[in-house]
């Protein structure tokens, strides 16, 4: 079955009801369970010089173990089935696990460095309801459009370079050579296109759509359709097809522009004119979870500067602690300007469409989106 089905509608947010708050953390359980996006939490499996989990098992002795999702909608699904403790969200999955009970209320005060956070993250929407915290930032960045720099001598200006059929600087059709994200929440991809493409539409915020802007997005990813080699949502797939499939451009994460500069590819990446949606995830504790001290201990475990650092050094992201991106050396001090740092306000981030929006009178909700994109994907 689809990740896409895997879904828990969202008619309203509303403050839910979690376990009254700890005093102090007690002593760690042995392991803790945690889903988080693929590259997120490493113990030096690829390379050595990334790992943040060795040294926290050897302090906590609770025993890490990962699960990596690919979509959000994947998290979702695996916090509603149980068994884990915490969850790198992103924000269109964040506010659903707190409508859906799936999350409890964070303790702050058990988070000694929480004041070290980027003010800008600390009471974000995506995780701060009726004021209480439900989660503790961790990373944030833009969906960059990846390309082959042999195809493309100069970056795309455009993202019309995957949405729109044309040659492409080598001469040959982009029809077969481009991808998409397979996750429902990329029509605010098509939608942010369009702010640009078509203003007439008066699309205002690419999470928040009329029926008729919505009508031409879907117009916009069904004429898409024709020219995708495949709907990727595996990172690693998603390399091996622009290593070995002749994929030339798509949307994707700067952990794919990463590994495969890495590996001496003709890969470069771009934020185009248009601007991007983006991500910013907080790592959420579940509402039964069964190993809360070593959650706690992770979450301040988890801000730590060289851990932030790390992170966004493998990953390609920005960290949730400014501290992090001075005197680090594998991030270096120019890396969170490399890495966009001051884009934040250029970026869209991931939000759960919702049918009561604040741009227009009524907006079409998410579950909406994810039937009509697994029709989009399966040609319909």
């Amino acid at each position: 079955m689809s990740r896409l089905r895997w879904v828990v509608a969202l008619a309203g947010i509303t403050a839910v009801a979690v376990p009254a708050l700890a005093k102090e953390i007690g002593k760690g359980e042995g392991q803790l369970n945690i889903v988080a996006w693929p590259g997120y939490i490493e113990r030096g499996d690829t390379d050595k010089s990334y790992d943040w989990v060795t040294d926290f098992e050897k302090k906590t002795s609770c025993k890490v173990n990962v699960k990596t999702a690919s979509t959000s909608d994947e998290m979702v699904a695996l916090m509603n089935e149980g068994g884990y403790d915490l969850v790198t969200a992103s924000g269109d999955s964040s506010l659903r696990l707190v409508a859906g009970k799936r999350v409890q209320e964070i303790d702050t005060s058990l988070i000694p460095s929480w004041k070290t956070v980027d003010e800008r993250l600390q009471n974000a929407p995506w995780h701060t309801v009726d004021g209480k915290h439900y989660g503790v930032p961790y990373q944030w960045g833009p969906n960059v459009l990846m390309y082959n720099s042999d195809v493309f001598k100069e970056a795309p200006k455009s993202w019309s370079v995957v949405f729109e059929p044309q040659n492409l600087p080598d001469g040959k059709p982009n029809k077969g050579r481009i991808q998409a994200y397979d996750g429902a929440i990329y029509l605010a991809d098509a939608a942010n296109y369009l702010m640009s493409k078509k203003p007439e539409l008066g699309i205002k915020d690419p999470y928040e759509l009329n029926e008729d802007q919505y009508k031409a997005v879907l117009e916009l990813v069904r004429q898409q359709h024709a020219l995708i080699q495949r709907y990727w949502h595996d990172a690693n797939i998603q390399v091996d097809d622009f290593k070995n499939e002749g994929v030339v451009a798509s949307g994707s994460w700067p952990f794919q522009v990463n590994l495969m500069r890495a590996d001496k590819k003709p890969i470069a990446s771009t934020v185009p004119e248009e601007g991007a949606t983006g991500w910013a995830d907080t790592t959420m504790m579940a509402a039964d979870a069964a190993n809360p001290n070593c959650a706690y201990m992770w979450l301040e475990h988890s801000i730590q500067p060289k851990v932030q650092g790390d992170v966004a050094a493998w990953f390609g992201s920005l960290p949730s602690v400014p501290a992090a991106c001075k005197g680090n050396a594998l991030l270096t001090d120019t890396g969170c300007a490399t890495n966009g740092f001051d884009n934040f306000p250029k970026i869209k981030f991931w939000r759960t469409p919702v049918a009561k929006c604040t741009t227009q009178s009524a907006c079409v909700p998410y579950y909406r989106w994810v039937t009509d994109y697994i029709a989009v994907i399966g040609g319909r």
